[in-house]
Parts: C-alpha cells; sequence; structure tokens
C-alpha cells in the first residue's frame, strides 16, 4: 500500500507492545506523517494497532504482522523498506522519546543525511535516568564501538533516529545485523558511503522495562565482531 504526499514515515518496532502501544499513541498528536508498526511477537499487539487505526482518523497509521520474530534490527529494516515518504526514522515503542522530538529530529535533515538523537551531549535533557549500572554498561559500550568502528557518536543506541530516504536505500541491502547491533552497523555504513550523520541533544524519559538483556548484550558484541571483521569489511 502506497501513501502518496506523505512528508516523512517512521517505524516503530513492536515486539510484544500490547500493554504500551496504546499509551504511546495516546500521546501523539499533530503529526502529518505515516507510522508503521512492526509487530513480530506472540501477544495481541497488532490487534491493539488495529483498534487503535480504527478510532485515530487523524493519523495514518500501517502495521505491518509477522508470525515469527525478527529481532530489534529485523524489524527496523522491514519497516524501513515499507516506507514510502522521502524522510525516514524510528523510535522506539515504550515512548522515551516523545513525537515532538522526532518531528525536530527531522528538521536538522535540512543539512544532514540523518540525524540521531543522544542522551550523552551537552543539551540533553534525561527526565527519568537510567540505572547506573545500565549506564556503566553504555559508556563502556559506546568505548567499543570508538574503537572497533571509529564511530564518534556518543550515543549509538538512542531508539530515536531519522534520515533521508536515499541515504537509507543506498545502505540497506548491505545491512547484516538483526539484533541490537543494528543501530551501530546502521550509522557505520552510512558512514563508509560518505553520509553526514549529526547527533542532536534529545529530551528522553526512561520507562523501564528495558528489551536488552544479558544474553542480547553478548549476542551484540559477538554480531558486532562479525559486522567489522567480516568479510569485505576490514
Amino acid at each position: 500500500m502506497t501513501t502518496p504526499g506523505i512528508p516523512c514515515s517512521l517505524v516503530i518496532p513492536a515486539y510484544n507492545e500490547e500493554n504500551r502501544i496504546q499509551s504511546l499513541f495516546d500521546e501523539i498528536t499533530g503529526f502529518d506523517g505515516e507510522l508503521i508498526v512492526v509487530c513480530d511477537g506472540t501477544d495481541n499487539t497488532a490487534g491493539c494497532v488495529s483498534r487503535i487505526t480504527n478510532g485515530r482518523k487523524d493519523l495514518v497509521i500501517r502495521c505491518l504482522e509477522f508470525d515469527h520474530r525478527l529481532g530489534k534490527g529485523g524489524g527496523v529494516i522491514e519497516g524501513l523498506k515499507a516506507t514510502q515518504a522521502p524522510l525516514v526514522g524510528y523510535f522506539d515503542a515504550d515512548g522515551s522519546t516523545s513525537i515532538d522530538e522526532m518531528i525536530r529530529l527531522f528538521s536538522h535533515l535540512s543539512n544532514s543525511d540523518g540525524a540521531i538523537g543522544s542522551r550523552w551531549v551537552p543539551g540533553s535533557t534525561l527526565r527519568v535516568r537510567q540505572g547506573i549500572l545500565r549506564r556503566i554498561e553504555s559508556r563502556a559500550f559506546n568505548l567499543l564501538i570508538r574503537m572497533l568502528f571509529g564511530l564518534t557518536y556518543n550515543d549509538t543506541q538512542c531508539g530515536a533516529k531519522v534520515f533521508r530516504k536515499s541515504a537509507i536505500d543506498t545502505v540497506l541491502p548491505q545491512m547484516v545485523s538483526r539484533g541490537f547491533e543494528f543501530d551501530v552497523e546502521l550509522l557505520w555504513r552510512l558512514q563508509r558511503a560518505g553520509y553526514t550523520v549529526t547527533e542532536v541533544p534529545i529530551v528522553w524519559k526512561n520507562k523501564g522495562d528495558s528489551r536488552v538483556q544479558k544474553r542480547d548484550m553478548i549476542r551484540m558484541l559477538k554480531g558486532l565482531f562479525v559486522i567489522r571483521f567480516g568479510p569485505g569489511n576490514v
């Protein structure tokens, strides 16, 4: 299905989000773009999105439903493939980043190919912080990313990113990650292709219930080494 005239598309990966997807949409008003929800879980998220769509005629909502787990990155990839607008992006279903912040990120694309929200640059506002252990893990992870990939961003994992569709279409076929390491690979491939991505301070509120578990961190680390030192990437 195409949606002509839509200025921007936002992908929302929604793995088993039936308990909070309604509250996310309750906070979305005045958005003239398209919202693509990717449902690949085992609960009734897709049914909730269908009900929301029927009741929110002020929003353009599409739901992509899959009968198998795609992974965080896999869900974003499928959503980005389905986008039609010239400007695209994605943000988390937990509502840690508001729709107003996503709209503000889009405004940075007038001078850049991408804009990513950052919790760790001057000007950012963390209304509810993560726990101290999670923050330490985040900083250690960022140091590793700098060493492995040469990326200078302070926050590759914030779930608020927007891009020109032309840039995404260039690198998406090269993407191999489907897990939480997806963000790092995407930024790295954009950098290698010569695109500019701006890091923007963001207003962010930790909503808890993180989907990144210890086993996911181990998979991320393994995946990152495969990406960096795989055939043709050294």
